[in-house]
């Protein structure tokens, strides 16, 4: 373990760590994708499911946020494509997804929101606290589900903001908000695995009215591009704006952030 020093530790307390939650925090290839796959399928009837490559060449447009319009736009786009005139309402779109990853019962979940593997764990924001890093979550999903994956974390009244607070990223407005809500620090890092992401990032810098206050964006690899390309997805990302790419949140240690705001 690094010694931070007293410079470095009042670094920190200047700096506000904002992370989104699908692909940083939780692993959502085998349930938002799954279901997103499902969707798109489905209303094909059967005849077209996307890949999870399709799905991250999408999202690489940085406006494709949201699984529910992501899922709208490939049958769009199939349907464009194929010259069959599918026509699907918007609400049976979200209303098939959601049984899908969230299931039918709205008292007890069954989908594949439940099978998510965790990334984060509950040490690694309890290192942050103790360096002094203000944190929170930025995230296009649900307030339910984002609170559904922060329980099984141990994170109790997290500062949150969700889909319901804000306009869907590249749009920054949820990110100021979510700056407000940690005491507006000199610095802000936003961590995120898509183009939205970093575009956030970028959107915030150009339309801030504060002229002190630093957004830094960090990019974070999502489980399921480790084993296909990499490379390619990296190089995505800092196309789309981020400072520096990352393996996984965890490597965003209190020390790589130093290194980062120093820098």
């Amino acid at each position: 373990m690094v010694n931070l020093s007293f410079t470095s530790l009042n670094s920190l307390n200047k700096v506000a760590l904002i992370l989104d939650i699908d692909g940083v925090i939780r692993d959502v290839s085998s349930s938002y994708h799954r279901a997103l796959a499902d969707t798109v399928e489905h209303f094909t009837n059967n005849a077209y499911r996307p890949r999870s490559e399709d799905i991250d060449l999408l999202k690489t447009e940085g406006v494709w946020n949201n699984d529910w319009q992501a899922s709208q736009e490939l049958i769009k786009r199939y349907s464009v494509k194929t010259g069959l005139n599918i026509e699907v309402e918007y609400e049976a779109i979200v209303e098939f997804f959601q049984g899908r990853y969230r299931g039918t019962n709205l008292d007890h979940w069954t989908g594949y929101i439940t099978t998510e593997p965790l990334i984060a764990t509950p040490a690694y924001f309890q290192a942050l606290t103790a360096a002094g890093v203000k944190w929170g979550f930025f995230s296009g999903a649900t307030r339910a589900s984002a609170t559904y994956v922060l329980d099984r974390l141990n994170i109790s009244s997290p500062m949150l903001v969700a889909m319901e607070d804000a306009p869907g990223k590249p749009d920054p407005t949820g990110l100021y908000q979510a700056v407000q809500k940690l005491d507006d620090p000199n610095i802000v890092i936003y961590a995120g695995d898509t183009a939205a992401d970093m575009l956030t990032v970028c959107n915030a810098r150009n339309n801030s009215s504060s002229q002190n206050l630093k957004y830094i964006a960090v990019g974070i690899l999502p489980p399921h591009v480790h084993h296909q390309n990499p490379e390619a997805y990296t190089e995505m990302l800092k196309l789309n704006g981020a400072d520096m790419v990352v393996k996984s949140v965890l490597d965003l240690t209190s020390e790589r952030i130093i290194d980062l705001i120093q820098n």
